[in-house]
């Protein structure tokens, strides 16, 4: 067994492989019982091969699982470089443009729009990137970074966040802002406290005393401090050539935000039927009240806990005993944590009253046509709901009526299932969207929801819909 994957093989059939008919049939004994083995919840506790062999095996594959992964993605998607005009996140990153998911040959998206669910789920025209998209390497999974994070952590601090085994797969046009700002409920007299820089261990101190209080500023130090990890940590049972220190929480919320890092949620077994996770922002917590993958969490200060309980590895505490699980104190370690966390604040949006809606003297006509659209034809607002466009409540879209189970390089796409409703305050800083980072531009994903709801929304509907998005 691995990852849950399962084979049930019968005696007669596992004596024909082991004593079978010629070589080209035989299998090793080590092969069979492997074969046998039953689905576990479980990760291995006890390695079996020596790391050496393992990392030279994974170094061979890893040109062929990047190229099939980057295969895909071609397929499915315009992966070009295409900057919206005068359009930019907080920082002065470009904004990706256009609707970038492939159609099938002779398909326009008003013909498919027209047709059911049923119908689009007979004939094979549901778009493929519109599927659910896999891990880089979804039997393997785990966090994986952007090479300009790994970069600048290797330079600040000598942590390799490299992985032998496999690379992150989008372009770096389709992530956020890289470092991204910061904003605080507290102080929004400073505007962007980051001061143009990825906040870490060597010089949160220096940038933050003075302006957050002792529990802040602890709770700052403790979400950069690296702590082991399912695959960064000091075992043969790692994915880091070297033994590692771990990762930190800002490794994938950089600088209270986020940087496009990827893994798997924690609590689906087996392997293939576990979704890909497209980091979300910390910004904006405060006004949040469901937390995890799976939204079972009802406070930062349980989310807080559970990451480096569980999240870190996989959901499995037990693999996390034996590379260092770090169990946090909640009266201090843990409230401190929260408390950082629950005063990062959404980026500005001057064009909104306070209401969370726009002001009609600085919004122009496509941003106002774009908001009664929201409010009313796009049924939008059913679960954003200003002034932070979320209902805090799970949905389930339930795509599955549109296409057959399939397998895709690993990952079993078969349904969503609930999925929370994010904040859509400072949306355009936070791209790839979708829980799973499916959905590449803002044009995607009004693509998307106009096909799930049944919307029929018209070219110049969907244009001031992404208007209206771009300004909240």
């Amino acid at each position: 067994m691995k990852n849950g994957y399962r084979w049930v093989l019968g005696l007669p059939v596992l004596a024909v492989l082991m004593f079978g008919l010629g070589a080209g049939t035989a299998v090793t004994k080590e092969k069979a019982e492997k074969a046998a083995t039953p689905a576990s919840s479980y990760s291995p506790v006890v390695i079996k091969e020596d790391f050496a062999v393992t990392m030279e095996r994974m170094k061979k594959e890893k040109p062929q699982i990047m190229s099939r992964q980057m295969d895909l993605l071609k397929k499915r998607y315009d992966l070009s470089h295409k900057a919206a005009k005068d359009v930019t996140m907080s920082r002065g990153k470009a904004v990706q443009e256009g609707v970038r998911v492939n159609l099938p040959d002779g398909i326009t998206w008003e013909k498919l729009a027209a047709l059911t669910p049923e119908e689009i789920k007979e004939k094979g025209l549901w778009p493929a990137g519109f599927l659910p998209l896999p891990h880089p390497n979804h039997p393997e999974g785990g966090m994986v970074f952007a090479k300009y994070h790994i970069d600048e952590i290797k330079k600040q601090e000598g942590r390799d966040l490299t992985r032998f085994d496999l690379d992150f797969d989008l372009p770096d046009h389709f992530l956020p802002e890289f470092p991204p700002a910061m904003y605080l409920t507290t102080r929004p007299d400073l505007g962007d406290v980051s001061q143009g820089k990825v906040i870490t261990l060597m010089n949160y101190y220096e940038l933050f005393n003075g302006i957050l209080n002792p529990k802040q500023l602890e709770g700052l130090r403790l979400l950069v401090t690296p702590f082991p990890q399912q695959q960064f940590n000091q075992t043969e049972d790692r994915r880091s050539e070297l033994p590692s220190r771990g990762v930190t929480c800002f490794d994938c919320h950089t600088n209270g935000h986020a940087n496009g890092a990827t893994h798997l949620v924690g609590d689906i077994r087996p392997q293939e039927f576990r979704h890909r996770l497209d980091i979300p922002t910390l910004r904006g917590v405060n006004i949040q009240r469901l937390f995890g993958s799976q939204r079972a969490l009802k406070s930062v200060e349980d989310f807080t806990e559970f990451e480096q309980r569980a999240a870190y590895f996989d959901g499995d505490p037990v693999i996390g005993t034996k590379k260092g699980i770090n169990i946090l104190d909640r009266g201090h370690q843990v409230h401190c944590m929260a408390e950082f966390q629950e005063i990062l604040d959404f980026p500005p949006a001057p064009k909104l009253n306070i209401y969370g809606k726009l002001d009609p003297k600085k919004a122009n006509d496509s941003e106002l046509r774009g908001q009664e659209i929201f409010l009313n034809k796009g049924q939008c607002a059913v679960c954003h709901q200003p002034p932070y466009y979320t209902d805090n409540l799970m949905h389930n879209l339930k795509t599955e009526r549109f296409f057959k189970p399939q397998m895709i390089n690993g990952r079993m796409a078969n349904m969503d299932g609930p999925i929370k409703t994010f904040p859509l305050r400072g949306i355009k800083d936070s791209p790839p969207y979708l829980h799973d980072g499916r959905l590449l531009t803002l044009e995607d994903t009004v693509e998307f929801f106009n096909l799930v709801q049944g919307l029929n929304l018209t070219d110049q509907e969907k244009k001031d819909l992404v208007a209206f998005l771009r300004v909240l």
